[in-house]
């Protein structure tokens, strides 16, 4: 037996005899060693390997399995796993006898299943995902081997991957949906905005229209209001002078009390209303303090020495940088309120340095202001019902003018007061670094003599009743008096003998302005006779056009006091 085997073995290795078995003897040992090590390695390789290995058969189900298959599984011996092949459909495939005819159907064919990627029941019943190689063995009946590796891990990882790029996507659907709905909502408020900016355009449109209108009609209702008023002021004024009886006189006080007031509240209006709408522009130059001062003491001497007051004047050697015409109103106004308030005493115009700012200041001895009224004068609609001043009822606007001149010029305004011991109120005004070239001579002269009687005035005016009233009032003055309604009857009345002054309105008819006739008749006579424009005109336009003309402008209704300073400024000047 065991020398047919041996032959048997030598037909396998091919060797055939007696002879070739014993010189070959030794190299099939040394091969047979060398195949044994071979199936060791290999056997040690199958029990250690990483991945699970199986060996099976389509007819027998598994015939073989490696550790590594039995712990996939669940199992601690390869020999559990060796399962049927009914069993491999309850017990191994998820997928059940479906899946198992599947991969029978596949390896019946002959074809292999590479990267077949499955899942297999553990023995606890839960279940992993496997990538599974399986190869038919050559020359086998049926038999074929696997090489299964566990991708649990891979898989629920791409699971989360996928969830969270589920997630993401979810997410960026949602912010996408935020985002056009954040659009949609910016989209109707930029419209609403636009909507809005139409209708404040339209309403601010409407404002100003309504503004330009309003500026309009008290343009044309102050020269309308004024011109009658103006009138009535002259005349009044004229019978104020004469000796009349006591009942008589105290008529006509109450009337100039009346259009004082009105004239006040008609001006104080119109001023409100330009520096409201931002209508007035400072034209800040150099001027001489006395140049400033010395027309307002003239004019309000009078005023004072009516009241029964003493006004006292102290002008300081400087020039200061300002608007003339708005300051002039600022200080028009505290001498007004201080010669309305005060009973007794008198009233001071002064001026101190304060380093590189003149303070201007008016005191009065009248009755004072309480001090939790200090704070409330400057407001609108607000006036102290006391003393003199209670017999001429106002809208209180005259301080309200003053607070929004001197925010617009920056000049700070100050008030101190004592019940009973009087006020004083003041404004700081800068100084100029430089006197101005052109010096004048003090108006404050004008009113240590009177230059009026005799004097030769031209008086033009469209209104027939304002030439009258004029007439009167100069006339009473001394002076000798010329009327006119335009050039022509200037010129005629005139009969050849140039005027000492022309006193002219500044709007006549047909669009005739006073300044051309004024420009006219000093081209008549070859001279430049002293002029002076009265209009109820508050404009900067015609302002300019009087300074290249180089006349002062009263507006009406003309204060017979100023009237008379000026009159006699320009007297004194020829």
């Amino acid at each position: 037996m065991a020398r047919r085997s041996d032959e048997a073995l030598a037909g396998l290795l091919g060797l055939g005899s007696q002879s070739a078995r014993k010189s070959h003897y030794p190299e099939l040992l040394a091969r047979l060693e060398e195949l044994e090590v071979e199936r060791n390695r290999y056997k040690w390789l199958f029990e250690h390997a990483v991945h699970g290995i199986i060996q099976a058969s389509l007819q027998d189900g598994v015939l073989a399995a490696n550790p590594a298959m039995a712990r996939m599984l669940g199992y601690d011996d390869p020999l559990q796993v060796l399962w049927a092949p009914d069993d491999l459909a309850r017990h191994l495939f998820v997928g059940g006898f479906d899946e198992l005819a599947l991969i029978r159907d596949r390896l019946s064919q002959g074809q292999a299943l590479l990267g077949y990627e499955t899942r297999l029941r553990r023995r606890d019943g839960s279940t992993i995902d496997v990538l599974m190689n399986l190869l038919l063995k050559p020359e086998s009946e049926g038999v074929f081997e696997g090489f299964v590796a566990d991708i649990t891990e891979r898989k629920q990882a791409q699971q989360r991957l996928q969830l969270l790029n589920d997630e993401l996507e979810q997410r960026v659907a949602a912010r996408t949906f935020e985002l056009l709905e954040s659009n949609r909502n910016l989209q109707r408020q930029i419209e609403e905005r636009e909507r809005i900016e139409l209708a404040l355009r339209e309403a601010r449109d409407a404002a100003e229209t309504a503004n330009r209108s309003k500026d309009k009609y008290l343009a044309a209702a102050s020269h309308d209001l004024l011109q009658p008023l103006n009138a009535a002021r002259l005349l009044i004024s004229t019978l104020r002078e004469r000796a009349l009886p006591s009942a008589e006189h105290n008529l006509v006080e109450r009337s100039h009390l009346a259009l004082e007031g009105a004239e006040d509240l008609l001006a104080d209006l119109l001023d409100i209303s330009k520096l409201d709408q931002a209508a007035i522009k400072p034209d800040v130059d150099t001027y001489r303090l006395e140049e400033l001062l010395a027309p307002l003491a003239s004019e309000f001497e009078g005023v004072a020495g009516a009241s029964g007051l003493r006004l006292r004047v102290q002008i300081a050697d400087c020039a200061v940088h300002t608007d003339f015409r708005l300051l002039t109103r600022i200080l028009r106004n505290f001498l007004s309120n201080a010669c309305r308030y005060t009973e007794a005493g008198g009233v001071l115009l002064g001026s101190r340095r304060r380093g590189d700012f003149v303070e201007l200041q008016v005191w009065d001895s009248g009755r004072g202001i309480a001090a939790d009224q200090l704070d409330s004068i400057f407001l609108e609609f607000n006036q102290l019902d006391v003393g003199r001043a209670a017999e001429r009822k106002g809208v209180g606007l005259g301080l309200a003018i003053v607070e929004r001149i001197a925010r617009m010029l920056g000049y700070p305004v100050q008030v101190r007061s004592q019940p009973g011991r009087g006020s004083l109120f003041s404004i700081r005004v800068p100084l100029a670094r430089q006197h101005p070239l052109r010096q004048v001579q003090p108006a404050a002269q004008a009113v240590l003599g009177n230059p009026l009687p005799g004097r030769r005035l031209l008086v033009i005016d469209n209104e027939a009743d304002i030439l009258h009233s004029m007439a009167a009032l100069l006339g009473q003055w001394g002076c000798e008096v010329v009327t006119a309604l335009d050039l022509p009857e200037a010129l005629e009345n005139l009969q050849g003998r140039a005027p000492e002054v022309i006193l002219a309105d500044f709007h006549l008819d047909h669009g005739v302005l006073g300044c051309e006739v004024i420009q006219q008749l000093r081209e008549r006579f070859s001279r430049t006779i002293p002029a002076l424009i009265i209009s109820a005109d508050r404009s900067d336009a015609c302002r300019r056009q009087l300074q290249a003309l180089g006349a002062p402008l009263l507006n009406k209704p003309v204060k017979p006091g100023k009237l008379r300073a000026v009159l006699s400024q320009l007297l004194q000047e020829t």
